[in-house]
This record gives structure tokens, sequence and C-alpha cells, in this order.
């Protein structure tokens, strides 16, 4: 499935990351719909990340990227949200099995603790894998509350 538009929101921490991963998606010609913030001053990761849940949520965005120090605060706040599967990511492996077994929608990417190359690169994965679907499916399934 190619990608159109990706919603793409942090907090001061991963600012620099947004900026270079809404640079790469521009050179793969998806557009990103960016939810902020717009400086490395200090904010709420809430006020950026439900924004981006919102539009996946919306049918607005193919997928979404949240970023944050740790990526854990960004995950579990767009997480509330009934139609998120934001997964917390590191590397490229666990980027590509996010999408394959659990069809998460959001990717959230712990700017502290990898580089901006190996975001990219992570992004890169989640936004070309597809989910599998099959024994995957049912599982999914089960993860709602409602």
């Amino acid at each position: 499935m190619k990608k159109t538009a990706i919603a793409i929101g942090c907090d001061h921490a991963g600012y620099e990351y947004k900026e270079r991963i809404i640079e790469f998606l521009a050179a793969k010609n998806i557009k990103a719909l960016d939810k902020g913030t717009d400086s490395a001053d200090s904010v709420d990761y809430p006020d950026f990340v439900h924004p981006v849940a919102d539009a996946v949520e919306a049918g607005l965005a193919d997928l979404g990227i949240i970023i944050c120090g740790s990526g854990n605060g960004a995950a579990m706040t767009a997480n509330k949200h009934q139609g998120i599967r934001a997964a917390l990511c590191w590397n490229v492996e666990l980027a590509e099995l996010a999408r394959q077994h659990n069809n998460a929608n959001i990717i959230s990417i712990p700017s502290r603790y990898i580089s901006v190359e190996k975001a990219v690169e992570m992004v890169e994965a989640f936004l070309q894998t597809e989910f599998e679907g099959g024994r995957h499916a049912r599982r999914v399934g089960k993860i709602p509350c409602a």
C-alpha cells in the first residue's frame, strides 16, 4: 500500500528528529501532517501526540510517527485512543515486527536513545512493511477494550 500522508508530532526532545523525518518523507513524495512542536523549547508531549492519534483514527493519515525523549510517554498517550496501536521501537527489526505482527499504526521513537539516522531507517521500515494478517489478525482483534 502506498503511503500518501503521515501524521507526525513530537515534544522538544524530538524536534530535530521530526524535522529530519519530514525531509525524508518529502523526498519520498509523502505528505507530512506536522502536528508540532515547532522548536526545542520545553513542551508537554500529549499536546502533540493526541493530534497525531486523532489524524490516524480519522483516516486523515495512513500512519503516524511520534517522538519524545524515551518514546514511552508518547506511546502511552497515543495508546489511550481506541483505534491506535502505537509501538515503541528502537531498531529496524522492531519497527518491522510492529507492523507485521501487531498492525501498529503509529511508531514511537525514543530520541534520547537512538541516532537520527537510525530513526529515519526505522521510519522507512515501518512505512514499507505491511501487516501479515492471518493468526496475527485474531490477536490484534483482541487488543481493544470496547
